[in-house]
């Protein structure tokens, strides 16, 4: 990959660098000239980055769930490059287990990563941000923001708070001139699906057949090649006007648009009655 933006660089600031699409797109932003804040829970992990990128990659651990680890790494990255152009949350996992089977402690901890952890990065970027009048926050979302899957409902769920988060925050920074972009991959041949990406909440025998059934269809499933993402990321951290959500891959909209046509027609199937509860309130 080219080094041609190197005149204009940016500064990445990526949580969850250590593997999966936060380390593609961490080296191809290093190979194109930028300058990268790369974070992980184990700073060993990022060993690599160091020895191959020197002066222009920063590595410091964080554990998103950690209270005050986030505010810590923020500041050392912003001290240490001066800036920070886009602040990139990347770090999360995926419980698998069927709304009965998940205990709350199960999608407690998995909130804590991926919706409560990427709040604390976001609180405290903004006061840097800012005071700059600049910034792009980013947010690795998935096409289950919009739909759903069995078995990892829980998981579908905090990505959709992770959508209403990223929306109104887009509204509520927009005057400060300060972006928002929501990522939202389809399937890909990430680490995604290692056993450091999936936390398994306890079973019941009741639902392994549903689950066996489950796990094959996602097997035959067809996944694209994350080393094919970074240019397309790139245009989008590139533009005047980013878009607030992007679609990640040519899997997601006909499934989006299918599921969002489907909830149109019930809902008018259902209007008039919906409407027949609409009485005005007369005080």
């Amino acid at each position: 990959m080219s080094k041609k933006n190197q005149g204009n660089s940016k500064v990445w600031f990526i949580t969850g660098a250590s593997r999966g699409f936060g380390n593609v797109w961490a080296q191809a932003a290093l190979e194109r000239g930028d300058k990268v804040a790369a974070t992980a829970r184990s700073v060993n992990s990022l060993a690599g980055l160091n020895e191959k990128y020197g002066e222009n990659v920063l590595t410091l651990e964080l554990d998103v769930t950690k209270p005050g680890q986030a505010e810590t790494a923020i500041t050392q990255a912003h001290a240490h490059f001066g800036r920070l152009d886009i602040v990139l949350n990347n770090a999360g996992y995926s419980l698998v287990g069927t709304i009965e089977e998940a205990s709350a402690e199960d999608v407690k901890a998995m909130y804590e990563t991926n919706v409560f952890g990427a709040v604390r990065v976001i609180q405290a970027a903004l006061p840097l941000l800012r005071k700059q009048g600049s910034g792009h926050i980013l947010g690795t979302s998935s096409n289950l923001g919009h739909v759903t899957l069995p078995v990892i409902g829980y998981y579908c769920s905090s990505k959709w708070a992770f959508e209403a988060i990223h929306e109104s925050l887009s509204a509520e920074i927009k005057d400060f001139g300060i972006k928002v972009t929501i990522i939202e991959p389809g399937a890909y041949a990430t680490e995604f699906g290692s056993p450091e990406s999936l936390k398994f909440a306890a079973g019941m025998e009741i639902y392994s057949d549903f689950k066996t059934q489950f796990f094959g269809r996602l097997t035959d499933m067809e996944r694209g090649d994350p080393n094919a993402t970074p240019q397309a990321l790139f245009k989008v951290v590139d533009s005047e006007n980013p878009p607030l959500r992007f679609n990640l891959g040519s899997q997601n909209l006909p499934w989006v648009r299918a599921a969002y046509e489907e909830r149109l027609a019930l809902w008018e199937k259902w209007d008039a009655v919906s409407n027949s509860a609409q009485a005005l309130f007369k005080s």
